[in-house]
């Protein structure tokens, strides 16, 4: 599937990218068969078939994202607490729910449909989620953007794993640049182009030298004037992922790459 989505960036330009969905996963199911074929096969069919085979799978309406979060609030506002909820609960991590995402929700739920109820989904959820760190896997699930390919040709600028996904194969196109949990760039400066960053998915930091470090997280751009010393990159427990691209470019454009971000000094952030 493709979008186009039109940013709008102070008043620098007006900038249109086409935004590809990763694979949809499509959703195949044989529980109601396996268990139920012969003793109610319309049952079975109904379950595997329409729940989901058709409704699970119309991902334009709701993302399986925003699905799993509902099944398992209504669930929980049942009372259901057994291995059906525990099947949901994996779904959503495996369909990119977070564990801050589930929390939250859980807690939100908690008022309307019973305090009781929350304490026992809480205490399945914390199965399932033993770290609020997702995998490639999971992190690729809650992005509408591919992660793409490793980042071999500027890795001895970053520390930690990061990846390139470029949006056109136009020179000069927005470029998509995802780092895993700790992944940061070196210290670097622009010459003769500013730096855009559109923060898209996850969390991460942008600091200019001499500045308190900027938090980055979807929806934040930030424009980066050429000769300015900076960084920028993930979270120590999240991805992040943005779009960037070079504005107001003039002759000889180049990059400058200086020292590395000690721990000493990413560490401070949280």
């Amino acid at each position: 599937m493709k979008k186009t989505i039109t940013l709008f960036l102070s008043g620098i330009l007006t900038l249109s990218v086409m935004a590809q969905q990763p694979n949809r996963k499509h959703i195949t199911q044989t529980a109601g068969r396996d268990a139920l074929a012969e003793f109610a096969p319309e049952f079975a069919r109904a379950n595997d078939d329409i729940l989901f085979g058709e409704v699970w799978n119309r991902q334009d309406e709701l993302s399986l994202h925003d699905r799993s979060i509902i099944t398992v609030l209504s669930l929980m506002a049942s009372g259901i607490t057994d291995s059906s909820l525990t099947y949901h609960l994996q779904n959503a991590k495996a369909n990119g729910v977070t564990r801050e995402e589930m929390s939250e929700a859980i807690t939100h739920a908690a008022f309307y449909v019973g305090w009781p109820k929350a304490w026992a989904v809480f205490r399945m959820a914390k199965e399932v989620w033993p770290t609020d760190i997702q995998t490639r896997e999971e992190f690729q699930m809650s992005t509408p953007y591919p992660i793409g390919e490793p980042n071999t040709g500027y890795a001895k600028y970053f520390i930690g794993n990061s990846y390139l996904a470029p949006m056109a194969s136009e020179s000069g196109a927005p470029v998509n640049v995802t780092f895993e949990p700790g992944c940061r760039n070196n210290w670097h400066v622009h010459h003769n182009a500013n730096q855009v960053l559109i923060c898209v998915a996850g969390r991460g930091w942008y600091q200019e030298e001499g500045k308190e470090p900027v938090e980055l997280k979807p929806g934040v751009t930030v424009v980066i004037p050429e000769g300015v010393k900076h960084w920028h990159g993930a979270a120590r427990n999240s991805w992040m992922q943005h779009l960037t691209y070079n504005a107001n470019v003039g002759e000889n454009v180049s990059n400058e790459w200086l020292e590395p971000v000690t721990d000493e000094e990413y560490n401070k952030l949280k």
